[in-house]
């Protein structure tokens, strides 16, 4: 099943080459990010750009359950009359956030020091997937969280009355983890400090002091020390969401490997705590290239040109770049199949802790369509086939996540024999017009059925 609805099962078949302009959607971070910072402001925030998959949607719906007035305007216009730092309403019924984790864990964070009650749950993925690493630091606040065994959703957190500052070193790197203590702090008297030993996506930190939010970024011994001061009052704000990088990907890694393909993926969010893919296909021989770099909102943006790439080798990733491109991963590996020599990724842990335990289920549908795959509990490797020796052929279990569905439909569009997912349905929680974007390039991905 998927997380919304019955299974859709979908093929993707070898095509010619795939060639036009990729509008891919808002970019997903900053869209959740928009919506929980525009309940926590006083006055209206208006948003263009916002990305309308599933998971944003569920954000939108439980920003309006905690008392703000979240409206569509439509082609992606949205506006947010908040309730001000400490000013959510106790909401009447359940937090539904699909499948989403970054949804579900900055939530949480935004009412953990407010004097209210929630009750979470999501989808059959979400509610397998580890709370504790976000409600641990959150108790530190005062907060309390009561869910099944080994801190899994449902669960129902009672917010902190007389909250804490606090100041926390985050034991693993995890840009919602940093984000739910930082959203924590907002309503907490003093100063909270999060310490991060390895950089992680800082929109959160990007997007508090375009608020008006007092924070402030240092490197020190220990790492990344970021310092926020509580109870600010933020002011609302007009956000253009640039388009989503880890959406890009997919396009992008599909024109590589298909033969003559020449595709331009407009607008899109080069945060250098979001690009280390762009820079990883590129040291790998990829014909990737920047145009028009410009900053848009206080964020690095820049058309990105792909070629077919049929020359691409196999390298090393820098663990330390693993923060950077963690969502990426999957559909890296799909590109490495297509390439010569071994891929190597290093210091992935957190890729067993997504919406699927990713380097199981890449590693498991790469082996049945013919690539070797060595793994371990935080690296894998992957040895290419090179450029027209992917078999293909195999029918991938997409394990209920987006990420997985679509690099095996990437996978399909160059391989000898057509590439099946069990369950494409996911795809919309984040890219929700993958299809039709897909088949205007020349793609071809078909549902089953």
């Amino acid at each position: 099943m998927s997380g919304h609805g019955v299974a859709i099962p979908m093929t993707s078949t070898a095509c010619g080459p795939l060639r036009g302009t990729a509008d891919v959607p808002g970019d997903k971070s900053i869209s959740h990010r928009s919506l929980i910072l525009g309940a926590m402001c006083v006055g209206e925030t208006t948003i263009t750009g916002l990305l309308e998959g599933q998971d944003v949607l569920d954000t939108a719906a439980a920003m309006q359950a905690f008392g703000a007035q979240v409206t569509d305007h439509g082609d992606g216009r949205w506006s947010v009359q908040g309730v001000g730092v400490g000013g959510f309403a106790e909401p009447t019924g359940v937090i539904d956030c699909g499948n989403s984790g970054t949804g579900v864990r900055l939530i949480m964070g935004a009412m953990a020091t407010q004097p209210i009650t929630a009750t979470f749950s999501g989808d059959a993925s979400l509610n397998g997937r580890p709370m504790a690493r976000v409600t641990d630091p959150l108790a530190l606040f005062g907060c309390q969280a009561v869910g099944r065994d080994g801190g899994r959703l449902p669960m129902t957190l009672v917010g902190a009355r007389e909250p804490v500052p606090v100041r926390y070193v985050v034991p693993v790197p995890s840009a919602q983890v940093k984000s739910a203590v930082l959203l924590a702090g907002l309503n907490a008297p003093g100063q909270t400090v999060v310490i991060e030993k390895e950089a992680t996506r800082d929109h959160t930190e990007r997007m508090l002091e375009g608020f008006g939010a007092e924070i402030s970024v240092r490197e020190t011994d220990e790492g990344r020390e970021i310092t926020l001061t509580g109870q600010p009052e933020l002011r609302a704000q007009h956000i253009e969401v640039p388009r989503d990088p880890s959406s890009a990907a997919f396009p992008v890694c599909a024109a590589l490997i298909v033969p003559g393909s020449d595709v331009l993926v407009p607008g899109i969010g080069l945060n250098p705590t979001r690009a280390g893919l762009f820079t990883t296909l590129r040291e790998m021989g990829a014909d990737l290239v920047y145009e028009n770099e410009r900053i848009e909102g206080g964020e690095p943006v820049a058309d990105l040109r792909a070629r077919f790439s049929p020359d691409m080798r196999g390298i090393e990733v820098p663990p330390a770049r693993a923060a950077s491109m963690i969502d990426e991963y999957p559909v890296l590996s799909v590109v490495a199949a297509y390439a010569t020599g071994q891929t190597v990724m290093r210091g992935v842990r957190e890729l067993r802790v997504k919406e699927s335990d990713r380097i199981d289920a890449m590693a498991k549908g790469l082996r049945a369509n013919g690539i070797d795959v060595e793994e371990g509990e935080d690296w894998w490797i992957v040895t290419g086939a090179g450029h027209g020796n992917v078999a293909g052929g195999a029918i991938c279990a997409s394990q209920l996540d987006h990420r997985i569905a679509m690099s095996f439909l990437i996978l399909g569009m160059a391989s000898n024999a057509p590439v099946q997912v069990d369950d494409g349905g996911p795809i919309a929680t984040s890219f929700p017009i993958f299809e039709p974007l897909m088949a205007s390039l020349g793609a071809d991905v078909c549902r089953n059925g």
